[in-house]
């Protein structure tokens, strides 16, 4: 085994302590270095709690330490600079999402550091366990060729790059897309926020936004997501993958396996801890047909979905920062996501389909 992986962290807000946590967890492969933040008071802070060095900007990080890979985990205004400055030195960025906030901003970003392949984007939903399984189904061909994707759990750039994961279009370059949206509202309590229960049993006004997303040549994706659906869960997390053969419905499988055989088969999680189990509470595998499909790369380390999705995201792209793998998720692909997304909600506001042009980056596959 080589040495870890140094990093910095630009940011210090919650989704840089899941960097911080996965990084004391995997001390073998990831070594975390410094931090970069702006202001002195949260510097000396940041230092106790993470246990490195902090600097108060990019180019003082860069001039005393050489990590291997700095993560940008700022608001998306902020990170374009930010970006761009560790570009400039030669850096590689894992960049948090999205990595600009508006299109104008995404254009400038690319002009700056497109060419230089050393950006990738911090997107790690299609590494989550039951969408990496899926992926895995649609790329052994279970139900044919894919050719739409509904999404209804996460919202905006999240949801596209996971559309166009399952249509094969990631890593592909990218052309228009037609989008046409709706956004209503209805009555809903909303229990559960990020920081826990709400206690809260008030009906509010909360909305919804419906996408019908083209992508050309017969592939298309349905962009669902209401307000706080990430937390609040009143609404049941929906993924619909359709191809030629059948359909992936969550962890069901519908199929035409035989001549006039239809077949359902169902995605089984083996969760360790349970009953008289004693290996701790743990992920172990999901399984589809009798056959171990994704097996936890992080076994032992008792983490949450969307830890083991960091996790494994972290990792690729310590591989890429050493040139010992290939690019997770470009720049290109995230600008593209994040652009189809703004599509949506334009064509949302203006009641009528809207037209995402092919953009600078469009011709730059991954």
């Amino acid at each position: 085994m080589g040495s870890p992986t140094t990093f910095a962290i630009v940011g210090s807000g919650w989704r840089s302590e899941f960097f911080v946590r996965l990084a004391r967890l995997l001390p073998d492969e990831l070594t975390l270095v410094a931090g970069v933040v702006r202001r002195p008071e949260v510097a000396e802070e940041v230092a106790e709690r993470w246990s490195v060095p902090t600097y108060l900007s990019v180019d003082e990080m860069v001039s005393k330490q050489h990590p291997g890979l700095v993560i940008t985990s700022v608001p998306r205004s902020a990170n374009p600079e930010i970006v761009a400055a560790l570009v400039a030195s030669r850096t590689h960025v894992l960049s948090e999402t999205p990595p600009a906030a508006d299109l104008d901003g995404m254009r400038r970003l690319w002009s700056e550091v497109g060419g230089s392949g050393l950006v990738q984007v911090a997107e790690q939903y299609l590494l989550l366990p039951g969408h990496a399984t899926r992926l895995e189904l649609v790329r052994r061909g279970a139900i044919g060729e894919c050719s739409s994707v509904h999404v209804s759990s996460t919202h905006d750039y999240h949801a596209v790059s996971i559309m166009r994961g399952f249509l094969g279009l990631l890593g592909t370059g990218s052309g228009p897309v037609r989008v046409q949206a709706v956004r209503y509202e209805a009555p809903m309590v909303d229990p559960l926020h990020r920081d826990g229960w709400t206690d809260d049993p008030t009906v509010k006004t909360t909305g919804t936004l419906l996408g019908l997303i083209d992508f050309g040549d017969g592939r298309s994706g349905l962009y669902d997501f209401t307000d706080n659906q990430w937390h609040n869960q009143l609404r049941a997390r929906r993924i619909i993958i359709r191809g030629s053969h059948g359909e992936i419905q969550n962890d069901t499988v519908l199929r035409l396996a035989a001549a006039r055989s239809i077949v359902a088969s169902t995605i089984e999680r083996s969760q360790l801890g349970y009953d008289l189990n004693l290996d701790g509470y743990d992920t172990e595998q999901l399984s589809w047909n009798g056959e171990v499909v994704w097996r936890n790369p992080l076994l032992g380390l008792r983490l949450m979905d969307e830890e083991i999705a960091i996790g494994t995201m972290l990792r690729a792209n310590a591989a890429w920062a050493a040139d010992e793998g290939p690019a997770p998720y470009p720049l290109a692909d995230a600008c593209q996501d994040h652009h189809v997304a703004l599509a949506v909600h334009e064509a949302a506001r203006t009641a009528a389909p809207v037209i995402a042009p092919a953009q600078p980056w469009g011709g730059a596959p991954s």
